[in-house]
């Protein structure tokens, strides 16, 4: 079985500024290679980090050193549609590059997302067949509406649709936003990242509360919609405890949904051929 995160970020200068990260002042490639292969996992998709303005380069540089071994998400300024639409039509040609992140938690992209001032970015990466993944709660309802105008358009949730390192809240208390998060799964091109759930809990490893909302994800989205992945570098474990929690812990995950959800899924959802 081939294993491959769906989230991690990587950087060589400054102190992230969420500090649910580690608080250190660079984590490179080649470190996240020696623990990917201490936990056994094969690829690992880098979100450039905002906090280090060279990051970008520095995933590309990663897929070039490490081949296979590393994709990138990417982002573009939601501010200057102009500048940035014309960046779209040839995003996925540069190096590594496989889609868009967005984050809709709080500031003037949340404004634009619900003020319905993005129509502009929808149909680009609809037509340019971008991947779009969205840091969203509390915005459920207008992505929803986003995924029904554009059914060409793949959008996936992160962190199990809650706001990930943005909260301190643990377990149901950081659960609240599920029942808007499943409505979604009616939506074919709606898919959700099951990114950090150990740091949801507040129990130790293997985080059995968090089990319940996993398969709640798993039984509305299936195999196909649901990707599994760490954001490393704000996990209270270790990565092989990631792993090992949804490949050994959750015996209703078993065989070729295993397969999918830890990696397989992803790579067809983002296009990136693995093999």
């Amino acid at each position: 079985m081939e294993i491959v995160d769906a989230q991690i970020h990587i950087w060589q200068t400054g102190l992230p500024s969420n500090a649910a990260h580690w608080q250190i002042t660079s984590f490179t490639a080649a470190e996240a290679i020696a623990l990917m292969d201490e936990a056994g996992v094969d690829a690992a998709v880098i979100h450039p980090p905002s906090w280090d303005p060279g990051s970008t380069e520095l995933a590309m540089n990663a897929v070039r050193t490490y081949p296979g071994r590393f994709a990138i998400i990417g982002a573009v300024d939601l501010t200057r549609p102009d500048k940035s639409r014309a960046a779209m039509e040839h995003w996925r040609a540069q190096t590594g590059m496989l889609g868009l992140r967005c984050m809709f938690l709080e500031g003037e992209d949340r404004r634009l997302l619900h003020a319905g001032e993005m129509d502009w970015f929808w149909q680009a990466a609809e037509r340019f067949d971008i991947p779009v993944t969205t840091l969203a709660t509390g915005s459920f309802e207008a992505l929803g509406e986003v995924a029904a105008h554009h059914p060409g358009l793949r959008l996936s949730i992160d962190h199990l649709g809650g706001k990930g390192g943005n909260t301190t809240l643990k377990d149901a208390a950081a659960m609240t936003h599920m029942p808007g998060l499943l409505k979604l799964a009616r939506l074919p091109n709606v898919a959700v990242k099951v990114t950090g759930a150990p740091g949801y809990s507040s129990e130790a490893y293997p985080f059995p509360t968090m089990h319940t909302y996993l398969r709640q994800i798993f039984d509305a989205f299936g195999p196909d919609r649901t990707f599994w992945g760490t954001d490393i570098s704000k996990m209270p474990c270790s990565w092989r405890d990631c792993v090992t929690m949804f490949t050994e812990e959750l015996p209703w995950l078993r065989g070729e949904d295993l397969e999918r959800v830890m990696g397989t899924a992803l790579c067809e959802w983002w296009g990136w051929p693995r093999r």
